[in-house]
């Protein structure tokens, strides 16, 4: 969980019978400025997390016995301006923050080993007016932005080799007043079901 006022990161156990949280020794852990949204890579082995006043991201290792964060190096990654959002990708490859002051989203690559961040060529890609939230559907192969000042959702296609964004045909599309938040589902038949764990 991200602590905005006072730049860290809390961590916590859960307790797989009551679904209790209890601290991870050491956190809370620390962050950039304004640390604003987090995202845990499928594997379980890395965190990541956009600082909004450093315009930076937070990288960080995660240990599978204790739970506690350590920043991977060369931690914090640059980011546009305001970056508030985060996603991974469900293949684990690649992460997108949106900059909100920016008007961007910004692509990474993951090292698999390190955890590591490598701007995706062409990154930041072009957005819509504050772009908030940002989610990757389960199949990796498309991105949603939400833009909070152009009342309008940005859609893009994911390349699966260079985790590039190209935008959907007619992106953007139009949403109501100040859209923040974004979801996707894994269609099955007509049902709308959660990605496989």
């Amino acid at each position: 969980m991200t602590n905005l006022a006072s730049d860290n990161v809390s961590a916590y156990k859960i307790d797989a019978t009551s679904g209790a949280l209890a601290p991870v020794k050491g956190s809370p852990f620390a962050a950039g400025t304004e640390p604003n949204s987090v995202a845990v890579a499928p594997n379980g082995k890395f965190a990541y997390v956009p600082n909004i006043d450093t315009a930076n991201v937070s990288a960080y290792a995660i240990n599978a016995t204790s739970g506690a964060l350590t920043p991977v190096k060369g931690s914090p990654f640059a980011a546009g301006s305001y970056p508030c959002c985060v996603a991974v990708a469900p293949n684990g490859k690649f992460v997108y923050v949106s900059n909100d002051e920016s008007n961007s989203v910004s692509a990474y690559r993951i090292d698999a080993t390190s955890g590591a961040l490598t701007p995706v060529a062409g990154s930041p890609f072009k957005a819509g007016t504050a772009p908030y939230f940002v989610a990757v559907d389960p199949t990796g192969k498309l991105a949603y932005v939400a833009n909070d000042s152009s009342n309008n959702v940005s859609a893009y296609k994911i390349n699966a080799t260079s985790g590039a964004l190209k935008p959907v045909a007619g992106s953007p599309f139009k949403a109501g007043s100040f859209p923040y938040g974004v979801a996707t589902c894994r269609r099955v038949g007509s049902t709308c079901k959660p990605p496989p764990l």
